[in-house]
């Protein structure tokens, strides 16, 4: 094939992710999305995953690759029956978790290495999401060019968690579970070609993974505009705040917005907030609920479609993001996107999704309860200042975070290491 065929011809793309839960996390979020907006752009693309599977939209094939799912909601931590095993991998798999660690990122890297051998004629380059697995340094023997995201490195959660535990039993647990992060390290150091979806993950990237800064590049993820967008007959619930947060994840920072609410409660009484994700049985943010007596201003939602989220987004009085650290911050772009008036942290890579205090968002320091009230009193307070914040925010995004930009630039990071897998083989050749 001619040297510049390859720029204009649709690639094959084999889309790796381990796991692609649609109603949380960020990684079936981008395999959607990503997925269609490159087979919109005429290029053939397919899923390959594990539990819980993705969700796409029609016209994007998918792979199922089963684990045993051992860690499904119905059963947790469960013991396969003996006649579920299939394989070493799978052996593999359950010691694993027996022993405390969490398996599914080499376990899945193992079952795609031997998926994609038997297939190796069939794509043209492999995008994994975040596995980072052993299994996948086999794939640049076979011959098949190599593209991985890493939304964010896990040690940044390993770090948080440990800081929160309570005890010494509580972080050994989690050293070992966090384990994993050290294989991430090692297979990031030898990957090719890195993508990240902000300029705070790249440096977290290249300082805890040790990657090669030329290796590593940004492109930014977006929010689906034609979901996430204002409709005037959506009308706003006066004092409501939505945020999307997991509760047992400290880096989402949720007890600080517990806190801010119940602070925020004494000068606005009509103040109350709605959380996109599962209630808590127990920990901080149960603790906090009963101490404050926030039971009744609370509510948890789960499960909902995107357009359900939209609708819920669209009518709040302020959509909240009250993280430590984030990779990038689908919520904001979303909320933004919306025309709806946000309040932020500038923990990790919110500011560059967010963009500047008092413009297109009011931003407050991560983990400081006391200002996010009163930002958060301040919007509810001055209808003028949300509306220009909100159509100000619903500009940046426009321009900046759209999901159609995303895959255009995934794909000239496809070409070029497809281009550079060729120059790396004729070095080889003798």
């Amino acid at each position: 094939m001619a040297a510049g065929a390859d720029e204009d011809r649709p690639l094959r793309i084999a889309l790796l992710s381990y796991k692609g839960n649609p109603f949380c996390g960020g990684q079936g979020v981008y395999v959607r999305h990503l997925s269609r907006e490159l087979a919109a752009l005429g290029h053939d693309v397919e899923v390959i995953g594990g539990q819980p599977y993705p969700v796409l939209d029609d016209g994007v094939p998918f792979t199922e690759l089963p684990s045993l799912d051992l860690y499904r909601k119905t059963d947790p931590f469960r013991t396969p029956r003996r006649d579920e095993f299939r394989d070493w991998i799978d052996v593999l798999e359950v010691g694993t978790m027996w022993t405390g660690g969490f398996p599914e990122p080499l376990t899945f890297s193992l079952r795609a290495r031997r998926a994609l051998a038997a297939r190796r004629a069939a794509f043209d380059v492999v995008h994994d999401n975040q596995t980072l697995g052993y299994g996948l340094l086999a794939l640049r023997r076979l011959g098949l060019p190599l593209v991985t995201t890493i939304h964010h490195p896990i040690t940044v959660d390993r770090r948080l968690e440990l800081a929160a535990a309570g005890s010494a039993k509580r972080r050994a647990s989690l050293r070992r579970w966090y384990g994993f992060t050290r294989m991430q390290g090692r297979v990031a150091r030898r990957l090719p070609s890195v993508l990240t979806v902000s300029g705070a993950s790249r440096r977290e990237i290249i300082d805890d993974f040790a990657v090669r800064p030329d290796r590593v590049h940004v492109v930014p993820i977006g929010a689906d505009t034609r979901v996430f967008h204002p409709d005037p007959a959506t009308p706003r619930v006066p004092g409501r705040i939505v945020t999307t947060s997991s509760a047992d994840a400290p880096l989402k920072g949720l007890i600080h917005l517990v806190e801010a609410l119940a602070k925020l409660r004494t000068e606005h009484p009509g103040a109350h907030l709605v959380v996109v994700g599962d209630r808590p049985e127990r920990g901080p943010v149960a603790e906090a609920l009963d101490r404050f007596g926030l039971g009744g201003a609370v509510e948890f939602v789960k499960g909902i479609s995107d357009a359900e989220l939209a609708e819920l987004v669209r009518g709040a009085h302020v959509a909240c993001v009250p993280s430590l650290y984030e990779g990038f911050c689908l919520p904001a772009a979303e909320a933004m996107a919306a025309g709806t008036p946000l309040v932020a942290t500038t923990g990790g890579a919110i500011p560059e999704v967010s963009g500047v205090d008092g413009e297109t968002c009011l931003a407050v320091p991560p983990g400081d309860s006391g200002a996010l009230a009163a930002a958060l009193g301040r919007l509810l307070a001055d209808d003028a200042l949300s509306a220009r914040i909100a159509a100000a925010g619903r500009e940046r995004v426009s321009a900046r975070f759209t999901w159609q930009r995303a895959a255009l630039a995934t794909v000239e990071h496809y070409r070029a290491e497809r281009a550079a897998h060729a120059a790396r083989a004729r070095r080889r050749a003798p």
